[in-house]
């Protein structure tokens, strides 16, 4: 008789932002007379650019015409894309990063649940806390995090980095040494991110003990501030402690779309065995690569062009941004984030819980934004809100929050 993969089984309830969705669906059908201000999942609102419409077109039309037609892209992706990633967002930063370093995907969420898999499952896991729920699920179904305990909302066998206003939202070495490290800058869902001298003393941590980094770079297009490195390849020595994830949903609209990638040096390895390698095989093993229409749409976010629209887009949500926390602020309420990314981060007012102020917020004003407690036991008492709604819903919310 077969057998489950029981870790799915200890994975306390769906995921967190199902148990919205099915929160807001029965809120709506209940109420549908009522108009909804969704400001809880980042996804993006605004159309895909002229630059990225155009590529698919012409790749579509390619697609058409026995002479140009292509069938399995490469594995780990077409040239042309890895080139321009790897001139546009490593070598003009001074990142010794090399084309063939990059594999190319269809997203940063698929990446960051697969990465797992080139682990041993007596790895020991560390995580931000509060902290993007896909890097502790996914190593639950790797049966990697012990059991979990309702009452402290923590998995016995994950080391928990507290980031709350209290240190400033910097994670601070754990007492325990890891085997993996998760870090996200700008932060998923705080907000915040650390200076690039900051990041610098955990690659050297992780050098010095033997420990691997696993970076989230996903909301790097939305740094605004000198001192916050937009790649963890800035720093001295990550090319032998660190795997950098990246995305093109956010910064260019590609939520629906799905492209993203992730740097796996070859000088990264584990008593002489190369990840970059095993990244490879795996890659190759379970990928079909990215479809060639969706490259050539990423190709053209590098263009000069693109990179003129993708400003304008980032420019769009983190007005909104703005708009959201400067209102927030004036309404008395204590807010974080929002200044090197499109999340605002805010503390839940009358001590209410994260999952109260979520049930008020939705009743009271119909605004959809997300528990802090779902990222976390940090993130009890704290709310996320996104700038990725539209001007006129942030600030139609902003006013609803206000009138509470």
């Amino acid at each position: 008789m077969y057998k489950i993969n029981t870790n799915y089984q200890k994975l306390p309830g769906s995921y967190l932002f199902s148990n919205i969705a099915k929160k807001v669906a029965a809120f709506q059908e209940a109420n549908p007379d009522k108009e909804i201000i969704r400001l809880g999942i980042g996804d993006v609102t605004r159309p895909l650019t002229n630059s990225v419409i155009d590529a698919l077109h012409k790749a579509v039309d390619e697609m058409g015409d026995a002479d140009t037609f292509r069938g399995y892209a490469p594995d780990l992706g077409y040239d042309f894309l890895r080139d321009a990633i790897c001139k546009w967002d490593y070598v003009r930063r001074g990142c010794d990063i090399a084309a063939d370093e990059i594999f190319v995907s269809d997203g940063a969420k698929s990446d960051s649940g697969n990465i797992q898999e080139l682990f041993a499952t007596d790895n020991k896991i560390a995580v931000c806390d509060p902290v993007y729920p896909v890097y502790v699920d996914s190593n639950v179904m790797g049966g990697r995090c012990g059991n979990y305990d309702s009452t402290l909302e923590k998995w016995s066998d994950i080391i928990y980095m507290p980031t709350t206003a209290e240190n400033g939202f910097v994670p601070e070495f754990p007492k325990e040494t890891p085997d993996i490290i998760y870090l996200c800058f700008p932060n998923n869902p705080t907000g915040t991110t650390i200076t690039k001298a900051q990041l610098q003393e955990w690659v050297d941590y992780a050098n010095k003990n033997g420990c691997l980094i696993i970076y989230d770079a996903a909301y790097e297009a939305y740094i605004s501030e000198e001192d916050v490195a937009h790649s963890i390849y800035e720093c001295e020595g990550a090319k032998t402690c660190a795997i950098e994830i990246r995305s093109f949903s956010k910064n260019a609209g590609f939520t629906g779309v799905r492209l993203g990638f992730t740097v796996v040096p070859k000088e990264l390895k584990c008593d002489g065995v190369s990840l970059h390698d095993m990244w490879a095989r795996r890659h190759g093993t379970k990928f079909n690569g990215a479809p060639y229409i969706i490259q050539r749409a990423g190709e053209a976010v590098y263009s000069e062009a693109g990179q003129k629209e993708v400003q304008e887009l980032v420019g769009y949500y983190m007005n909104n941004a703005k708009t959201i926390r400067e209102g927030l602020k004036d309404a008395g309420l204590e807010v974080y984030g929002g200044v090197n990314a499109p999340y605002i981060w805010m503390k839940t007012p009358d001590k209410m819980t994260s999952w109260e102020f979520f049930d008020y917020l939705l009743e009271n004003a119909c605004v959809v934004g997300t528990p802090g407690s779902g990222f976390g036991p940090s993130g009890e008492h704290y709310f996320r809100l996104t700038a990725f709604g539209t001007l006129e819903n942030s600030k139609k919310a902003l006013e609803r929050i206000k009138n509470l």
